[in-house]
Parts: structure tokens; sequence; C-alpha cells
């Protein structure tokens, strides 16, 4: 019989998903291997909801944003009898491995069910730049060019109406896209969760740039900091499948805002840039990379080399564990965001 693989999408949505499912579906393609494409990640993997894919189907697929095979945030392990229903939709379909492209909750049920004998191989997908051993993860660079895009173009309004602008933008847990977007844009203060600052320094910065005759200000925040002086209760918020915090319920962009207005008498404005981070034609870093993590992967998946993660060393595709790539998370480090702050001034 023939070497069968399966392959899925999960979690968040993101540029670059099709050039992954186009790699994996094209190299497999070229030995003869088949692949069938789960519908919305685990879920269709527990329902053995998909289909078996082909050449034809991927074809030009790489420009496209979103993912064809759809994607849902299951968590299988929150499941009765999850990982033996995954066992049985592998076992019916005669697949050798999934390969499970999706961020740290996804590939975090790739592993455990890596360590209960099942053989996965991982693809990291997220905008927010935050998986370990990969360099970059695709995705990253069209959600923060879009974020760049926002600030840069946001500073006419604000120039234009002496205001300041909070820009809220995603980061579930750190802030990559704003740090980046930060330096490359024309923002003056940069608010991560790794460095924060308290509202009285953020007030601080806008109003000195006012009392220096520079009459507005852009303040990229990424939306999971804890600002020191902005009281929250974040048990309040509902939490996802993985216990995830849902923070676009927190309003952390209108009530910095607001507070920063209250305590500075500048006129100030927010924006949410949200989902339009993820949405839309990846870039051309993000459909090259995209392509050579899902070749990557089919070339693991062949050679049933199971228990890794593709990812990006440099400028060469690597494997690396998949077990040590979820067991820690990738944070902004303190050179990068030097840099930010010596250029949001």
């Amino acid at each position: 019989m023939a070497i069968r693989v399966g392959i899925l999408t999960s979690g968040g949505d993101c540029p670059g998903l099709n050039a992954v499912i186009r790699g994996v579906v094209e190299r497999c393609a070229m030995q003869d291997v088949k692949v069938f494409g789960y519908h919305e990640g685990w879920r269709g993997v527990i329902e053995q909801d998909g289909h078996w894919m082909d050449t034809a189907e991927v074809e030009s697929i790489q420009g496209r944003g979103g993912t064809i095979l759809r994607t849902s945030r299951t968590n299988v392990m929150k499941m009765e009898n999850g990982p033996a229903l995954v066992r049985r939709s592998m076992e019916s379909l005669g697949l050798e491995c999934i390969v499970a492209i999706g961020g740290d909750d996804t590939l975090g049920v790739a592993n455990q069910l890596v360590e209960l004998g099942q053989p996965m191989i991982g693809v990291p997908q997220t905008i927010d730049n935050d998986l370990n051993c990969t360099d970059y993860t695709f995705g990253f660079d069209t959600a923060a060019n879009m974020a760049m895009r926002a600030m840069d173009d946001l500073c006419t309004t604000a120039s234009s109406h002496s205001r300041v602008m909070v820009v809220e933008i995603m980061g579930r847990n750190t802030g990559w896209i704003a740090v980046q977007s930060a330096i490359a844009a024309n923002v003056n203060v940069c608010v991560i969760p790794e460095f924060p600052l308290s509202l009285e320094e953020i007030c601080r910065r806008v109003k000195k740039r006012y009392d220096e005759g520079k009459h507005y200000s852009i303040v990229a925040l990424a939306e999971a900091t804890r600002i020191k002086g902005l009281d929250e209760d974040l048990e309040r918020l509902e939490k996802d499948s993985f216990g995830n915090y849902k923070y676009p319920e927190r309003n952390i962009g209108q009530r910095l805002a607001e507070a920063i207005e209250e305590k500075t008498g500048l006129e100030t404005r927010h924006i949410v840039l949200g989902h339009l981070q993820r949405s839309g034609a990846p870039t051309l870093f993000d459909r090259v990379l995209g392509t050579r993590l899902g070749v990557k992967a089919a070339d693991l998946a062949m050679a049933h080399d199971y228990g890794k993660m593709v990812g990006l060393a440099g400028t060469t595709v690597v494997a690396v564990s998949l077990k040590e790539a979820v067991n820690m998370r990738k944070e902004v480090d303190a050179e990068l965001y030097e840099i930010a702050e010596m250029c949001c001034r």
C-alpha cells in the first residue's frame, strides 16, 4: 500500500497556510504519497471529516489568505477519549502520520499525541512569531507589514487633529508584531508584555512630545500587555478551550486611550487592528517560507521521522524536536526592544 499522510490546519488562521498545504501535497505527489486533508483542524480528525487531495486542488493557492481546509480551536486533549479517537481516525484511513499546522496550542496537542505513541509532524503557524526553535513563523511578516502600514497611515489624521492614537495590535502573549512594526513605522511609544510601561510613563512620554511642539503621538500597544496603573480583572474574561484569555473582551486599547486623555488632557483615540492582521494575501516572504516548510514536513513524513517540527534557522529550513519547540515561548529580547525604544521618540 502506498504511504498515506494526513494534514490539518488548526487554531487561528494565518497568511501562508495555503502555501504550506501546497508544499506538502506537491512534494508528496512526486513520490506517489496520498494526502488526506482534514476539515477544520482537530475537529475533522475526531469526526473523520475531510477529503483526499491532489495537485490540481492546490495549484496557485499559495497567494490566497486563510486555509482551504478551514480551521477550528478544538482541543483533543479536553475531549473524552480524544487521543483514542485520533488513533481510530488515522487507522481507518490508513494514515502513517499527521502533519499538524498550527500555533502553540495545536502543536502542544500534537506533542502530547506523540508522547502517547502517535506519529505527528508539526509546522509552526502563528502571526505572533512566539514559537520556540524557529527564527520566524509564517504569517508574522504579513501581519507585521499590515500593522506597519496602518500606523504609518494613522500619522496623517493624528497630526492633522493634534491627537494621540492608541493602536491595539495582536499578540496573545508576546509583542513581536508590535515591536517590529513600531521600529519600522512612525511610532512614538511601544508597549509590549515583555517590557511593560506604566500608565504614568506612557502619559509622561506623550505629554513630553506635546510640550516639545510635536502635537501628536502614535502608541503601539500589544493586546496582552498588562499596564501598571490601569486597573483590570483578567479573571472576568472568558477563556477558550486551551485556557487562553479572549483578549478582545478586554478593550485594553480603548481603556488606555481614555486614561491618557483623562490624565494628559490631550484628545486621544484608539483603533483595534484585530483580524485585519491575519487576513488577506500573504507576503512574498510568507508564501516562500510556507512552501519550504510544507516541503520539509512532507520529506519528514516520507522518511518516517516523526515527533519533529520544521522551522527556520537563519535561511535554512530545519527539523527540530517538537517537544522542545512547544516547551518554551519565544519572547522579544532586550536588544530588539532597546532598538524600538531608540526609534520611538
